[in-house]
């Protein structure tokens, strides 16, 4: 049986002072949605190669992350509650400034375990730190490095969502890694300015779609939904199925889908048809999108706070179930239409206006987020790209019940056929799912 070993946690401070001057700063609207007040949790697995860096990967990881600092101290510092309204901000103090890493190591290699493909969840979870809201507040940054007796190793991260998205960490991560293979200038000088670049309008005013899918209710909590248990399911997705599926909804509409539309309607009808939702309730289909140069004027290029805004597909279960799958399909492509500068300033305006009063999209919230080409891929401290890539995460846009789109781990040379889909659900629930999913693998796509 395989064992994680913890042989130390250190702190890593930035290799020369980034500051003289206690201070605090300003986080943008965006990264205090109270839907981000979460650690979000993702796993980088590197193989040892004849051309690797040389170095232990603790030691090298250790010297690239306190160089990085340098450049994104905030992630050293400490996240409170401002005393004027309740939002997060980052505290950055001269006594106070680290980034915890954990030196780990496993008796068992890669390759017994399938480059972590498929591995079993309770195991993944140790590798990757796991801390609560306080530690994770105070500590918005906090890494592993888990070595295998066969010299590959895993970089396990645990990365509070309000001081980035996964586009921001792997901009930092990207930084780390080149300052690790000895690169003389980072690529990727970063941009803070997040109060001005994505601050509310004077008067704020959130108008349009944004008030149809957000709702108020005093006292609720993002994810305080009680679902019982819930478990995690991979589930294939075979080139061949995806094509014959998507040709069947083009015959059936005259409309063509991504495979981000077509797949998630067939998933998110599932999971509703699966969990029972009772007919006349709303349910929403959450996924996010990048509006960094969709804002106008756009994000300049070294921005790494939150750069991304929710976007829905709604309509009442029954409706959900009922409707043929290209409908949905439809309805999902259609809400893309909302992605507009003014959408995402109405979004930032309504937190302005209702941050006190219990935002929320609602319980029956289904988030979506497709890994596939995300650049995850990239970042290679001196071993080449991580060969898997996996997130841990179960709490995503407001849904306990995320659905993640992710490839096939690359050193896995039998599984280059399409890609895996991760899905979160309440235990009691998922035999159900998995019948639905089977009518996909067996290209019965109940498409009425």
């Amino acid at each position: 049986m395989e064992e994680i070993h913890i042989k130390e946690t250190i702190p890593v401070s930035p290799s020369t002072p980034p500051f003289s001057q206690d201070h605090t700063l300003p986080l943008s609207h965006l990264d205090t949605d109270r839907n981000l007040n979460v650690t979000f949790r993702y796993l980088r697995v590197y193989v040892n190669t004849t051309t690797s860096n040389g170095g232990h990967p603790f030691n090298v990881i250790a010297a690239a992350l306190s160089s990085a600092l340098v450049h994104y101290y905030p992630l050293a510092a400490t996240l409170r509650r401002g005393q004027v309204d309740d939002r997060l901000e980052l505290f950055c103090s001269r006594d106070h400034l680290g980034v915890p890493l954990i030196n780990a190591t496993v008796n068992c290699t890669l390759e017994k375990l399938s480059y972590l493909d498929d591995s079993d969840p309770n195991f993944l979870d140790g590798l990757v730190p796991d801390p609560d809201q306080d530690y994770g507040l105070a500590n918005p940054c906090v890494l592993q490095v888990t070595v295998f007796e066969c010299g590959g190793w895993t970089l396990g991260a645990a990365i509070h969502h309000g001081l980035c998205d996964g586009l921001g960490a792997t901009q930092f991560f990207n930084v780390m890694a080149e300052l690790a293979r000895g690169v003389g200038r980072i690529s990727a000088n970063p941009v803070w300015d997040r109060a001005r670049l994505l601050g509310p309008r004077d008067p704020p005013r959130a108008e349009g779609v944004v008030r149809e899918f957000l709702g108020l209710e005093k006292g609720s909590e993002p994810y305080g939904q009680v679902v019982g248990k819930v478990v995690r399911e991979c589930f294939p997705v075979k080139d061949e199925w995806l094509e014959k599926f998507k040709k069947v909804l083009f015959e059936k509409s005259g409309s063509s889908f991504t495979t981000f539309e077509a797949l998630g309607a067939f998933i998110w009808r599932a999971k509703v048809k699966a969990s029972g939702v009772p007919g006349d309730e709303n349910v929403k289909f959450a996924y996010s999108i990048n509006i960094r140069k969709l804002v106008k004027p756009p994000l300049p290029a070294g921005y790494w706070g939150n750069g991304c805004v929710p976007m829905y597909a709604q309509l009442c279960a029954r409706e959900l179930i009922e409707q043929p799958v290209w409908k949905t399909a439809e309805l999902i492509k259609k809400s893309k239409i909302n992605a507009t500068d003014e959408y995402v300033r109405s979004f930032i305006d309504f937190q302005e206006l209702h941050y006190g009063d219990g935002i929320t999209a609602g319980n029956r919230v289904s988030g979506f987020t497709d890994w596939r080409h995300l650049g995850h891929s990239t970042v290679d401290f001196g071993w080449g790209g991580p060969v898997t890539v996996l997130p841990l995460s179960r709490k995503l846009l407001g849904s306990v019940e995320p659905c993640f789109f992710l490839p096939y781990s690359s050193a896995n040379a039998g599984k280059k056929d399409g890609f895996k889909v991760l899905v979160t659900l309440q235990e009691t629930h998922m035999p159900a799912f998995k019948k639905e999913m089977e009518k996909f693998s067996s290209q019965d796509f109940d498409l009425s």
